[in-house]
């Protein structure tokens, strides 16, 4: 007769292969954190860029199936329970997306921009100084103002 250690081992196993044992992991954390979560503490105020940065994250998060994940953000951060338009977020971060790019989250279509970006700088074998890449702002030569320039991302490999 098998030992209840036994039991254990072969149940734990059989949902490990099965994948749900990190979710209910993730759902006891959640719940866990909810329960100890005290709502009546009001939440500090978040600005604009934090606002912007958590609605990237929960896009992610979503999109990868990290539900319980999301939900504490949610309830960590105090961020509404409705996601912000994703045309609001591409418009405040001034991104300009192709169709591929429409289908990941935001965050990994900036990622991958940069991440191309900064290779295809590294493969020159020149520095122009005028330029500073790690500006999200560009300095215009003919009235040297500078003006925000839009991250144009395309979809591609990740």
């Amino acid at each position: 007769m098998a030992s209840s250690h036994d039991l254990k081992e072969v149940l734990k196993e059989a949902l490990e292969t099965r994948g749900a044992l990190g979710e209910i992991k993730a759902r006891i954390r959640a719940e866990v954190f909810a329960a100890l979560d005290d709502q009546s503490e009001a939440k500090p105020p978040i600005s604009n860029e934090n606002i912007l940065i958590f609605e990237l994250i929960r896009e992610f998060l979503e999109f990868n199936n990290c539900k319980y994940t999301s939900s504490v953000l949610v309830s960590e951060t105090g961020l509404s329970s409705t996601p912000l338009d994703r045309e609001f977020l591409r418009n405040e971060l001034n991104v300009v997306e192709d169709a591929p790019s429409r289908t990941v989250p935001l965050l990994y279509s900036l990622v991958s921009h940069y991440k191309d970006g900064n290779a295809e700088r590294a493969n020159r074998n020149f520095i122009q100084p005028e330029k500073d890449y790690g500006s999200r702002y560009t300095a215009s030569k003919e009235n040297g103002t500078s003006e925000p320039s839009a991250v144009i991302v395309k979809g591609g490999k990740l």
